[in-house]
């Protein structure tokens, strides 16, 4: 069996993508990416179909991540059923996402597996920012990819 993660920020073009790229290497490198399958989503329609945002490829290809083949896609409430675990980028979007939800579902900030975050943490959005915000996300999201994979690895095992 698989267990399947979904990624969601606002427009699927930053945050979420950056997530999905470096959760995937992180489940990889602790043996793991076989077994899980991880993907990414916005709670807006705004970039459906376009690839990540530039600034964010440049500063994942600097760090040594590939997101070129990442296409922006909009999260549907159908989508639930097909996901052990749908973590938002943002309070934003996990209030959008807790009233997409057809039935109780679990939904958590992606931050929230960062032990050393505080409680309500998110990642912030660089899109109107310079590359320092996209260096920022990527640390931030590094740090929770690691808590992530440790409860992944926990629930599968």
């Amino acid at each position: 069996m698989t267990y399947r993660v979904c990624l969601v920020c606002m427009g699927n073009i930053c945050r979420s993508p950056m997530a999905e790229v470096v959760l995937r290497q992180t489940l990889a490198g602790r043996g793991l990416g076989d077994r899980v399958t991880v993907e990414s989503a916005g709670t807006g329609e705004w970039h459906v179909g376009d690839p990540m945002d530039e600034r964010a490829l440049d500063i994942l290809a600097r760090h040594g991540y590939d997101g070129s083949v990442h296409r922006a896609r909009q999260f549907a409430g159908d989508w639930f059923a097909r996901y052990d675990l749908v973590l938002a980028m943002d309070r934003d979007n996990l209030a959008t996402l807790r009233r997409m939800a057809p039935y109780e579902v679990e939904v958590r900030l992606f931050r929230s597996f960062d032990p050393a975050a505080p409680e309500g943490a998110e990642v912030p959005d660089p899109y109107y920012g310079g590359t320092e915000g996209f260096e920022e996300v990527l640390a931030l999201v590094r740090a929770a990819s690691e808590g992530v994979a440790k409860h992944i690895a926990d629930e599968i095992d």
